[in-house]
């Protein structure tokens, strides 16, 4: 038996904070308590010696790039990098080559996440114009849900047919997540800046071509759509002040049948950072500006906006070096996402126990994955530890993307995780993973 009892932590659970010790036996937590002692020299224990025990955080919205587009990142190369960032579950989305857009696909890559992935996984169904019937057979108890692109993608995965889209959110059970951008209001402005600029359009006008607009006309569609139909509907990647008006917090989560997500770039970046960063921070949507992060951050705090999630989207740094036309949108963030909002709350903008409910516990609940995003007996032991007063700086030599390069490069956090834990199984310590592939697919309670 796998036992291994982590001792003084500061444990942060649905809303609290309290010392304590874990104990863990094979995959399960199965005591928690203010000192537990170890009963057996078998048992490995772990002093925490005052750090944060936090659930392993559940990144909803992720792009492994495998299979196809596996020289940008794999799932093996990706996932090392989500546990050293304290992400022990992610649900990846369906723009890998081929898209997986067939129950054929879909199944392969849960079977190469089977092999390889550090995490625990789910992989989205995606749809397309013509695919209903696909979209129909996926199975709601251990896949995470329906992704629609309602701006464009990798492939045959712009879904603009209005008559499928109803069809789609009328037929399906399953939570449906979208990503929203007006692809007209898109093109529109991308031509009137082709006007000025010629083929050199600056990266600086991003956010003024992948407007507010674009975003607010969707995500509104989008919106009154799941309200004619009924559907669950989970909206991704918000960037706009403007759409935060689209949401409430009126009601307790579990009722909500719409949910917001959240980006940990835009909370980060704004587009006066395009100066600097360049193609680095080229994100769909984009980052946009000082006030929509300051108006984002509002919602997050007071629950309009229900998760925080990376949509890590790795590409080389030859592809970003290109002119911004050509430059792919995406970058790496799985390994910096946890202690980026760490550094937050050492800005005083968010609590440790909000960070928790939006990246561990709302995630699991939106979901509904079975038995995790929750430090709590019986659950699994998907644990993260973290020194809240451990500076490092981001370099080359220590990304483990397999792009490897990051925004953050350079950046100096002053938390730093030191164990990460999936299904009971220390996976990340010292600093380094070790090679112990204890991801699971993820399972659902639907």
């Amino acid at each position: 038996m796998n036992r291994i009892l982590i001792k003084n932590a500061k444990i942060v659970n649905e809303g609290t904070i309290f010392e304590g010790d874990v104990l863990i036996e094979d995959d399960l937590i199965v005591e928690i308590a203010e000192s537990i002692s170890a009963k057996s020299s078998q048992c490995k224990i772990i002093d925490a010696e005052g750090n944060y025990l936090i659930p392993g955080a559940i990144d909803d919205q992720v792009h492994f790039r495998e299979p196809g587009l596996t020289y940008k990142g794999d799932i093996e190369s990706e996932s090392k990098a989500a546990v050293a960032g304290g992400i022990t579950s992610y649900i990846e989305q369906p723009n890998t080559m081929p898209n997986a857009v067939t129950q054929e696909i879909l199944e392969e890559k849960y079977k190469i996440a089977a092999d390889k992935s550090y995490a625990n996984y789910s992989f989205m169904m995606g749809a397309t114009n013509d695919n209903l019937e696909e979209v129909l057979k996926t199975n709601p108890k251990n896949v995470a849900g329906i992704k629609i692109f309602l701006g464009s993608s990798t492939g045959n995965m712009l879904v603009d047919n209005e008559a499928t889209l109803e069809k789609i959110f009328s037929s399906t059970p399953m939570l449906i997540a979208v990503h929203c951008e007006d692809e007209t209001t898109i093109k529109n402005n991308l031509e009137k800046y082709k006007e000025e600029f010629g083929e050199d359009v600056p990266v600086t006008v991003h956010h003024l071509i992948r407007s507010e607009e674009a975003c607010y006309i969707s995500s509104s569609k989008a919106i009154a759509l799941a309200k004619k139909t009924g559907a669950r509907l989970h909206i991704f990647h918000l960037s706009t002040a403007k759409e935060m008006d689209l949401f409430t917090n009126k009601i307790p989560l579990e009722d909500k049948k719409i949910t917001a997500e959240v980006c940990v770039h835009h909370l980060w970046f704004t587009n006066d950072d395009y100066s600097s960063k360049g193609n680095l921070i080229k994100w769909n949507p984009a980052v946009k500006t000082a006030n929509d992060r300051k108006v984002l951050w509002e919602a997050l705090l007071d629950d309009r906006i229900d998760v925080i999630a990376t949509d890590h989207a790795p590409h080389t740094l030859e592809e970003k070096k290109l002119p911004y036309l050509k430059a792919p949108s995406g970058g790496p963030l799985v390994q910096h996402a946890v202690v980026a909002m760490f550094e937050a709350y050492h800005q005083g903008k968010i609590s440790i126990e909000k960070i928790v409910e939006k990246m561990c516990h709302n995630p699991a609940k939106i979901f509904k994955i079975e038995k995790r995003g929750f430090i709590k007996e019986g659950y699994y032991a998907d644990l993260v530890i973290i020194n809240s007063g451990l500076p490092w700086s981001v370099k080359k030599e220590n990304i483990l993307a397999k792009c490897g390069w990051s925004p953050f490069e350079g950046f100096t956090f002053k938390s730093r995780i030191t164990h990460t834990f999936v299904n009971g199984q220390l996976v990340y310590t010292a600093f380094k993973v070790k090679d112990i592939r204890a991801g699971k697919r993820l399972l659902f309670d639907r």
